[in-house]
Parts: structure tokens; sequence; C-alpha cells
């Protein structure tokens, strides 16, 4: 599989990631990940961070796709974990949710745990080691039975968008861990895409980053009635 490049400094690469690739190995999955294929092109990388996600500070969930910044220095990837940690990196998400969500812009305040069942939700009672987190978003469309909304998760929780959604009654299309019985699945993957990406480089400069949303969500998109 090849992966977009959009951006590559000495310190760091800025990739599209495509759905349907995991981006480090797991115990259930250790081959075909994003970063055994970068490996292949920046062997290097191997020797910045952990052993087992090298460059990696943040990801992106295997059905998601969307714009990711990995380290190639030692020096950048303890920037971007103290950016992360002060929450000077901003994220923003194209998603495509189920039903019509009734306020045009919000934020969603629930803590993100573990269910008995190991599954991670949002709520407020009967969760193991939650932690708090916060969703913002804005309605960008609305369809028959569908809202498009612009996502920015304010913190950085495991599933934090998709749980969230979920939490509040519109679970994103696609999402087979998330979305209630009744709902379609429509596509193959979720419909949630990093489209935005921000942040500060080793000298300051702000940097920034779009990326459009990719044909397969498009085409979907045509195929709904507005409202």
């Amino acid at each position: 599989m090849e992966i977009k490049i959009i951006f590559e400094s000495s310190d760091f690469l800025v990739i599209d990631k495509p759905a349907g690739i995991i981006v480090h190995p797991t115990k259930y999955q250790k081959q075909d990940t994003l970063i055994q294929v970068l490996l292949k092109k920046y062997p290097f990388l191997s020797s910045i961070g952990e052993a087992f996600r090298p460059g990696i500070v943040h990801r992106l969930d295997k059905l998601v796709s969307g714009l990711m910044v990995l380290a190639k220095t030692q020096s950048f990837y303890n920037h971007l974990i103290s950016e992360f940690k002060n929450k000077k990196v901003k994220k923003e998400y194209i998603g495509l949710v189920y039903g019509q969500v009734q306020r045009d812009k919000g934020i969603i305040d629930l803590p993100i745990g573990w269910t008995k069942k190991g599954k991670i939700v949002a709520r407020d009672i009967n969760l193991k080691s939650k932690k708090p987190a916060q969703t913002k978003y804005s309605v960008l469309k609305r369809y028959k039975d569908f809202t498009l909304l612009k996502i920015e998760p304010l913190t950085g929780r495991t599933h934090q968008i998709r749980a969230h959604l979920s939490a509040i009654g519109h679970p994103l299309v696609g999402d087979k861990d998330y979305k209630f019985k009744d709902q379609p699945l429509l596509c193959q993957r979720i419909f949630l895409h990093c489209n935005y990406l921000g942040f500060f480089d080793l000298k300051g400069k702000f940097r920034e980053f779009i990326s459009p949303l990719p044909d397969d969500l498009n085409n979907l998109l045509e195929t709904l009635n507005e409202k």
C-alpha cells in the first residue's frame, strides 16, 4: 500500500492515512500496518520513540482516514508529546452521523471508560478507569436522515469521537461497534476523516495542513437526500 505524504521536513512527516490500515502492530494484528509500510521507506524511524510504534505520538482507528504527523527525530518526538499533553495540537474531523442533530453546535462533555464487558463507552456511571473527555461539534449540512458534522476533540481519549457521538444518540455512519441495530451500515468504513491538522514546529512556527474528503465519502454524500 502506498501512503500519501502531504509534507516532509527534516523533523517530521505529515501523511494522509487511508481507511482500512491499522497504524501500528497490536496483539490482534502484527502485519500489514502503517508503520511497517513507512519503515520500508524510512528505516531510521525504528530508532525514534517506542519500539512497537516508532515515530508515532497519535493515531487514527483502522477504519478512519485523514491526517497524521510522525516524528523523524527524537527531539521532535519529545516535542510532539509535550504539544499533545499541553493541548496545543489542533485536529478537526468531518463525520456523518445518523439522525438529525438538534443543536447547530455544542460540546459533548462525558467521561470515557470501559464497561465490564470491555467496551469503550461515554457515560457518567458504571465505568472502569474513566477519564474526562470533551468533543466540540458544529453542523455542516443536514440531510433527510443524517447530519454532516465538523468535529474537534478537545481531549484525546481512545474512541472518543465515536463513543461521544453514540452517547448522544447519533453514532457515525458505518461504525459497526457504536451504531444502533436498526441503522443501515451504508459503507464498509467509518464516515470519519481528519481533514485539518495544526501544530507548532521546533522553531515555534504553527504548521497547518488540510486533507479533502476522500472520494468514497463524497460519493456517499451524493446519494443522500438533503433536508
